[in-house]
């Protein structure tokens, strides 16, 4: 049975899960997105991925700035919704609004509650050397992230995958999980239950603050940080490069084996001449980096334009 829904979400990850829906046939009465904000060289006024998608679906779009108003109540409940699907859309949904759909508004989320309820879930997950994440369908409460789990899609974090690329994966994951909750919604068969009370946490949104790297601590701590990071806000640190110190992105490591055993560097040394960092423990070796203004290059690549060699500091 088709449903109408209103989506709202805003980034990259909300479009594949709003194709999916649209692909199923359920009618998309409106798409809730957050504004146009400046971006690019020229900061021009640019529409998020959603908006963009939801136009080339033929859909009604809503930019509201906030939702806590008797006025986006009432325009919220002309829409009559069955359900309301919500992906990292951007703004807190008040009571009335949570209340309007006739069976809720459930939300996907890229953790497995209650571990990492909140902004950054994916970006914590890796930059705390989690080896298992997923996607989970929940029926939202006015609690951050609170809310019963209807569904769930676990999947493994590879050693060395970045948040980018996790991302992408569970946005896929995502899709389909969404639409299998609305399949089973339409039935009638749509059971959630209730989060554990045992391990909870956050996920604070990154701080810039974060990102810059700290050799001191050990290998994996550090490899954990670069590809939690990647590609944004991008875990840096400092080269002389040419004579003048530079602010370097590492956009990807790997594990350095055996190139850092006690004794062959201080912390922010270079081990070799393939960029193996000692670090307080262990080594990284740093496999794509990216200098100010430049873009992303291979290690071997940024080499032959960096001349940072065996025995250089990084800060």
């Amino acid at each position: 049975m088709s449903l109408r829904v209103v989506f709202m979400g805003t980034p990259d990850f909300a479009v594949p899960p709003l194709a999916e829906i649209v692909g199923q046939g359920h009618e998309v009465v409106a798409v809730y997105t957050q504004p146009p904000r400046p971006a690019g060289r020229g900061y021009e006024l640019t529409k998020s991925p959603v908006h963009r998608q939801a136009e080339a679906f033929g859909l009604p779009v809503l930019t509201p700035t906030k939702l806590k108003t008797e006025e986006a109540a009432d325009a919220f409940r002309a829409h009559e919704a069955d359900v309301a699907v919500v992906v990292a859309y951007g703004l807190l949904l008040p009571k009335p609004i949570l209340d309007a759909p006739r069976e809720g508004c459930l939300n996907l989320h890229a953790s497995l509650l209650p571990r990492w309820r909140g902004a950054a879930p994916i970006h914590r997950a890796i930059m705390s050397g989690d080896a298992e994440t997923g996607v989970m369908v929940m029926r939202m409460e006015e609690g951050l992230d609170t809310g019963p789990v209807c569904m769930a899609e676990r999947t493994a974090i590879a050693p060395d995958e970045t948040t980018k690329e996790l991302h992408d994966r569970l946005s896929r994951i995502g899709a389909d999980l969404i639409g299998r909750a609305l399949a089973a919604l339409s039935r009638g068969s749509l059971g959630c239950r209730a989060q554990a009370d045992e391990g909870v946490t956050y996920a604070k949104k990154i701080d810039k603050a974060e990102a810059r790297i700290d050799w001191s601590k050990p290998a994996q701590a550090v490899h954990d940080q670069i590809r939690g990071l990647s590609p944004f806000p991008g875990a840096w640190c400092e080269m002389t490069i040419a004579g003048k110190t530079e602010r370097v992105k590492i956009l990807r490591s790997a594990r350095a084996e055996g190139a850092g055993e006690p004794g062959l560097g201080e912390p922010g040394t270079v081990l070799d001449d393939r960029l193996a960092i000692a670090c307080g423990t262990g080594a990284v070796r740093l496999v794509e980096l990216q200098r100010a203004g430049a873009k992303p290059l291979d290690a071997e690549t940024f080499l032959r334009g960096a001349g940072v060699g065996a025995g250089a500091r990084l800060g």
